[in-house]
């Protein structure tokens, strides 16, 4: 869900001997970074995003309780976090609908996730984006660990392939933060630091 550059510079991705062929998808899909080249791939912004970006502030400004609510700037989208809030489960659900209407009217789409409600364009997500870089690729097996509600749709996809033969695991980072997710998974792992040891594992096996 975020910038494919920010994934690099965040994971340390570029020049490192042994991820040649490493692909990094931003934005659910819309941005591509490879370290052939280099460079990310993305195109032009939708103009609702900008337009999004001028109203948020005053659309927050119409409720008293949101103290802590801070807007984050992805680029291709907007995202409004709500965890720092004096109640964040109760921003969260106030600010939804408005926030639904806001992306409606400029041509976006709301993203709902943990504590966070991202307004980015239409067209893509998680689910889109790996079944279409599956089929580039040739990919015979899939492994997609995820952590928020904007990760259903790749198990989506995931079941999808597994229906078209192709062996594939659902992986859930934490236990009981997006339950949805843990219900779907075919193994729970807690947290970041599990996830890494299981891939890890899976790449000495390898």
């Amino acid at each position: 869900g975020r910038p494919a550059d920010v994934a690099v510079r965040y994971g340390g991705f570029a020049a490192v001997p042994g991820l040649e062929h490493l692909v990094v998808l931003g934005h659910y899909g819309a941005e591509r970074w490879d370290a052939v080249s280099g460079t990310v791939q993305a195109p032009e912004p939708h103009p609702g995003v900008a337009a999004v970006r001028d109203e948020l502030p005053g659309v927050l400004e119409r409720f008293d309780s949101l103290r802590g609510v801070w807007i984050e700037e992805k680029g291709m989208a907007v995202a409004v976090h709500t965890r720092r809030a004096t109640d964040p489960q109760g921003a969260f659900d106030a600010l939804r609908a408005p926030l639904a209407d806001l992306a409606a009217r400029h041509g976006l789409v709301l993203e709902p996730g943990r504590l966070v409600l991202e307004l980015r364009p239409p067209g893509v997500d998680k689910g889109v984006a790996l079944r279409e870089y599956v089929d580039e690729i040739g990919a015979e097996t899939v492994v997609y660990g995820g952590d928020d509600l904007g990760d259903l749709p790749a198990f989506a996809a995931v079941d999808t392939l597994r229906g078209r033969g192709h062996p594939g695991l659902l992986l859930c980072s934490g236990t009981g933060e997006v339950p949805e997710l843990a219900a779907r998974a075919d193994l729970v792992l807690p947290g970041p630091g599990a996830l890494t040891d299981f891939l890890a594992a899976v790449a000495a096996r390898l």
